[in-house]
């Protein structure tokens, strides 16, 4: 099918381009939401008289976009999940949980907008792209963390997914077999002997 692009589709084409995509992608997506027309002459000229609205429309939205992308890009925020010693999450950190962060921090985020290819499911720094806007795109970075104290070891460089980094240097120590048993002691008890 092809349709008349009303705005900026990444990966498809700017507005008032005609171009052919899949039928369900077009009756699905495009035209409910609004972003595209059938290709026709009558939408042709429909279009062609609502362009100065439709650029004037895009160019405020990007000016939106682009004040809160000065304020939101390069941005650290912190998530605190429960995960094991190797830093694998019990759950996971979703797009629907990055933008509840970001609206808790004052940025009007929408999930659909927060480009995530899969969940994250271990701790550590995590750069995720988000596109405010078909040409404005930011990039924050996500600090998953046990807890807020460990956020801020990991901030400051430090690998925690490993037991040693959870319990100390001195873990492999503790787990030494003498430390739990007395060497002197021969192992049995001389009433049981009897």
């Amino acid at each position: 099918m092809e349709v008349i692009l009303l705005e900026r589709i990444a990966r498809l084409g700017q507005m008032g381009e005609t171009v052919k995509v899949k039928d369900g992608f077009a009756r699905n997506y495009l035209l409910p939401k609004g972003k595209a027309l059938r290709a026709n002459e009558n939408n042709k000229k429909k279009f062609e008289g609502q362009r100065a609205q439709l650029e004037a429309r895009n160019l405020e939205r990007k000016s939106e976009a682009q004040q809160i992308a000065d304020k939101l890009d390069g941005k650290t925020f912190v998530a605190v999940r429960s995960a094991g010693e190797t830093g694998q999450l019990y759950g996971s950190v979703s797009t629907r949980d990055i933008a509840d962060l970001l609206t808790a921090e004052g940025f009007s985020v929408h999930r659909n907008q927060i480009e995530l290819n899969q969940p994250i499911k271990t701790i550590g720094l995590t750069n995720v792209a988000i596109a405010l806007h078909p040409e404005v795109e930011v990039t924050i970075t996500l600090n998953i963390a046990r807890s807020a104290d460990e956020a801020e070891r990991q901030a400051a460089g430090e690998k925690l997914d490993s037991a040693e980094a959870i319990y100390g240097d001195d873990i492999n120590e503790n787990a030494r077999p003498d430390a739990f048993f007395d060497p002197n002691e021969d192992g049995f008890d001389e009433e049981e002997e009897a």
